[in-house]
């Protein structure tokens, strides 16, 4: 009986072992995780999933990584891993990917980690510096942390993985991009054109300015051309032009003029005159009316036996190649579309400044942050709607800060273009400031705020919205602290809290806080909304302790005070979120007649396309019941400016902004992954007297608490002895 007992102990040891073989080979299979965080930061989006199971070629993913890194970088290649696996998961085998180590091991390196090396930096890969604290001394440390995506023929990379910070949404950013250019390399009208524009009267001074290699630069580019075409399905096509004997078109030429380069009439190194003339050196990439160009001259400063004289060189071949692969992008539109509307005064997107210029300083009130930050997944389509209709490809039309009216005929396009369905943001300012000097207080001359009346405010109204005439103000501000001034609260930039950011809606869900400045508040008509079933969701609002200022601006902080009467103070709407089937402003109205353009020249030729004109208004109908569109619509263009959106897309405005427009073009789940990491989380604002009664309870009433603990311990302990004492007292 002794040795059958022993016996089946062997046999359930057996048998629990193949049980855990067996469930660790069906985990290997179906993996699971469970994630506890509260915004599930080590699962993967919906959005990701979608991207990486739409594969239908094989994707790998190469990933150069240091070892033994110092914090907070060494936790980054773990979670890359983990990262990696869930992707793969969903991919339907189309994934694979391989850490390369390029790591000297004790001083040297070996020889498989210098062509890991290699390898990356054929693939653009490069070490990047980052710190580290050794024997109380702050260091750098040369470091790769880059990826390589490889999909079909072509490849892109993520140059430096510092964070993990938004890591997943760089990830399926870019394998969404791939699957997008892939589509639109294979369905081109026509090749892309590599353009190289090379003046041959720069031979002439080509020795005097220390130029070398305008020779073979040809030869040069047409080898980077054909070796892009083995990645870009042979779509690219070569064309040299020289300026100085070839016909080129003014227009085209036009867009190089700025690289051109001019030259007196000098006397060379070997006593000959050169005579005065021009030539420029560029390369540009042109896809039907998209272009980007650049120089293929560097400048220097050098110093010569005859002093300071100008030096040029020709760009690196890296540069150039770089340079054609980085654009193409741009130029046959991988993105999706999305309208900016340029015209009627509303805030520019770039530098006025010539390109040549651009960069070197900060234009107050641009929109440069908001224009870079919005190119990364869009191409934006700039419209001028005094001399152009609203394309049928765009979804969404970005109307921020307009300052002229706008006329029956625009009224129609815009009215028309939600009532096909399609999304309009709208930033509309209630006031715009004046020229200095109208307006005398204690001798300093104020800014003059006068009201902004474009005409957007009829089409609102007939949708149940409406900007009012006036700013809103806020307890709840931004406050400036100076040495000399102290703090001084600036009511009118309310800082928007936790609780009055709508987190029903899923792509506001992590983002804490907001600040805004020159707000002017909306209201919505009950009924009309109702009546025609419109979904209306408040975005963000006001705190409880806010009011308004109408009539007189005057937003001097120092002259701006509380009202005394806190009963006035309430929260009001600041943005609001309208989604359902519209009525048409223009239901039961005749087609506005599109405004006739000034003539130029020939007199006669205008009534032929009046005529025209004519006849395809009366053709044109009126949609008067829309398909379901949505209006994002606030009352300020100030959250767009660069004071306000960090070039990084980081700060919870650029989130709440770029996530916005991501919902309106029907992109609802990157914008939850973006905002997925969102780190900003700030504390709950409590009242002085329950703020000083947590700072007294942790001080004194935490130790008070433990004594009272112990004494009731001890008290209970003597308790026992004594009743253990009296049953043994009582027994003798």
């Amino acid at each position: 009986m002794e040795k059958i007992r022993n016996k089946s102990h062997y046999y359930k040891f057996g048998l629990y072992f193949i049980i855990t073989l067996l469930i660790n080979l069906v985990a290997l299979r179906f993996f699971f995780r469970i994630d506890l965080t509260e915004n599930n930061l080590y699962s993967l989006s919906k959005a990701s999933k979608q991207a990486v199971s739409t594969l239908r070629e094989p994707l790998t993913i190469n990933v150069f990584f240091s070892k033994n890194l110092p914090a907070p970088y060494n936790t980054i290649e773990s979670y890359l891993h983990d990262l990696l696996d869930a992707y793969s998961l969903y991919a339907n085998d189309y994934l694979s990917y391989r850490f390369f180590d390029v790591t000297a091991k004790e001083g040297d390196l070996s020889e498989q980690a210098e062509e890991n090396r290699r390898k990356a930096q054929d693939y653009g890969i490069y070490p990047v510096n980052v710190q580290k604290i050794e024997q109380d001394e702050a260091k750098l440390q040369r470091a790769y942390m880059g990826m390589v995506f490889i999909h079909g023929d072509l490849t892109e990379k993520i140059p430096a993985v510092t964070s993990t910070e938004k890591l997943e949404y760089r990830i399926t950013t870019t394998i969404q991009k791939m699957n997008d250019k892939i589509s639109s390399l294979l369905n081109l009208e026509e090749k892309i054109k590599v353009n190289l524009i090379k003046s041959s009267s720069l031979n002439d001074i080509a020795r005097e300015v220390n130029l070398e290699g305008l020779d073979t630069i040809t030869d040069e580019m047409n080898d980077i051309v054909s070796e892009l075409n083995t990645k870009l399905y042979n779509q690219l096509e070569f064309v040299y032009i020289d300026p100085s004997t070839d016909e080129i078109s003014e227009e085209e030429l036009k867009r190089y003029e700025r690289f051109m380069l001019q030259w007196p009439e000098i006397e060379g190194s070997d006593g000959q005159i050169i005579e005065a003339g021009k030539g420029m050196a560029a390369i540009g990439i042109e896809y039907k009316d998209r272009s980007v160009e650049r120089s293929l001259l560097d400048r220097n400063l050098n110093l010569t036996s005859r002093g300071l004289e100008e030096q040029f060189s020709l760009i690196e071949k890296d540069t150039i190649k770089a340079f054609i692969e980085e654009n193409v992008d741009n130029v046959i539109n991988i993105h999706e579309e999305i309208g900016y509307l340029t015209s009627h005064l509303t805030l520019g997107l770039s530098y006025s400044l010539p390109p040549q210029l651009q960069g070197m300083q900060q234009q107050t009130g641009s929109l440069n942050n908001f224009n870079s930050l919005i190119n990364e997944n869009y191409s934006v389509n700039r419209i001028d709607l005094k001399s152009e209709e609203i394309p049928e490809s765009i979804d969404t039309l970005i109307i921020a800060g307009p300052k002229e009216t706008f006329s029956d005929w625009e009224l129609f396009q815009i009215d028309q273009f939600l009532m096909k369905g399609k999304s309009l943001a709208l930033f509309l300012d209630s006031f715009e400031q004046a020229q200095q000097g109208q307006n005398q207080m204690y001798g300093m001359s104020q800014p003059l705020y006068m009201p902004v009346n474009t005409g957007i405010g009829k089409l609102l109204d007939h949708y149940g919205l409406k900007v009012e005439k006036s700013y809103v103000l806020d307890e709840s501000c931004y406050v400036s602290r100076d040495q000399r001034m102290g703090e001084t609260p600036i009511y009118f930039a309310p800082v928007i809290k936790n609780e009055n950011i709508n987190h029903r809606l899923s792509f506001l869900k992590n983002i804490k806080e907001l600040i805004m400045i020159q707000v002017s508040p909306l209201s919505s008509d009950e009924k009309k909304i109702k009546e025609r079933d419109i979904k209306l969701n408040p975005v963000i609002s006001s705190s409880g302790r806010s009011w308004t200022m109408s009539g007189q601006i005057n937003l001097n902080p120092m002259l701006i005070r509380p009202p005394a009467d806190s009963e006035s103070m309430k929260s009001y709407p600041l943005a609001y979120l309208a989604e359902g089937s519209f009525l048409s402003y223009f239901s039961g109205k005749e087609v506005p007649e599109k405004p006739k353009e000034e003539s130029v020249g020939d007199k006669d030729e205008p009534e032929k396309d009046e005529t025209k004109e004519t006849r395809f208004k009366t053709e044109k109908e009126v949609i008067e019941r829309g398909r379901p569109g949505k209006i994002f619509i606030m009352g300020s263009s100030e959250i767009l400016k660069d004071n306000l959106l960090d070039e990084n897309g980081e700060s919870p405005n650029a989130q709440y902004i770029l996530n916005i427009i991501d919902y309106l073009n029907n992109r609802e789940g990157i914008a939850v992954m973006r905002s997925k990491n969102q780190k900003f989380n700030p504390l709950k604002d409590t009242k002085p007297i329950t703020r000083n009664f947590i700072k007294v309870f942790n001080i004194g009433g935490l130790p008070a608490l433990f004594i009272m603990i112990g004494i009731m311990v001890w008290a209970r302990r003597k308790a026992r002895r004594k009743m253990i004492k009296a049953v043994f007292t009582k027994q003798k």
